[in-house]
């Protein structure tokens, strides 16, 4: 694994140093973050299709992006860091975050010690600190919940917000929108309670939709052709 790792990462430093790509040169974190999130996307297709030779693949897509942006880092002219940080860092954190297998602190609820832990290393001040913006509306919706739930003040949030406070805006008519959004937040509860992740499920049957609509497409097609 040692000489697959150091392979990997001098190939990404001839790439990005002079004399390398020209591509790989030019581009920035920013520029990057398409082909991340256009990586994980794919990686988690492979995961929910069962694509057994699509995940080794994609695995390494996402890897890539990972060692291309600690290799951009290492430029920073104010903060540079290189991938070897960034491995020490997350072996770092995941022995903080697993006191009951490395310090042996009796084990309790897994995901209330995950957030109180992580609260702890970044200084949040809301549990609700932390939630990518970028979420999806339903990720986001069972996440914010979760979080609450560990935390202890899920019945006192819903409660506030069934009982309308004026202050926070949810007293008014009730809408085709707003009762569809309410039957959307019922099903996030079911959700969480059950341990599933809609966002996951929504996915995998949008993809089995979308194969058969092509399967349809294509029948409809052969049918048409046949007729002329």
């Amino acid at each position: 694994m040692s000489d697959a790792w150091d392979d990997l990462v001098s190939t990404m430093d001839r790439l990005r140093s002079p004399g390398g790509c020209p591509w790989d040169a030019e581009q920035t974190h920013e520029s990057l973050v398409r082909y991340l999130l256009e990586e994980s996307a794919e990686l988690a297709e492979a995961i929910e299709t069962g694509d057994r030779e699509g995940l080794r693949e994609e695995l390494g897509d996402v890897l890539l992006q990972v060692v291309f942006h600690a290799r951009v880092a290492q430029e920073d002219a104010d903060d540079p860091f290189d991938v070897e940080d960034v491995v020490r860092d997350l072996t770092t954190k995941l022995v903080h975050r697993h006191p009951h297998v490395f310090a042996g602190t009796p084990l309790g609820d897994l995901d209330a010690q995950w957030d109180a832990l992580k609260a702890r290393e970044k200084r949040r001040e809301s549990v609700l600190d932390g939630i990518p913006a970028g979420l999806g509306a339903l990720a986001a919706a069972q996440k914010v919940r979760g979080r609450l739930r560990r935390a202890g003040l899920l019945e006192a949030a819903l409660g506030d917000l069934h009982g309308g406070d004026p202050a926070s805006g949810e007293v008014g008519a009730r809408t085709a929108g707003g009762e569809l959004g309410e039957r959307l937040v019922e099903l996030v509860a079911e959700a969480d309670a059950a341990g599933v992740d809609l966002e996951s499920e929504l996915r995998v049957r949008t993809a089995r939709l979308t194969a058969v609509a092509r399967r349809v497409e294509r029948e409809g097609a052969v049918a048409e052709e046949a007729r002329d």
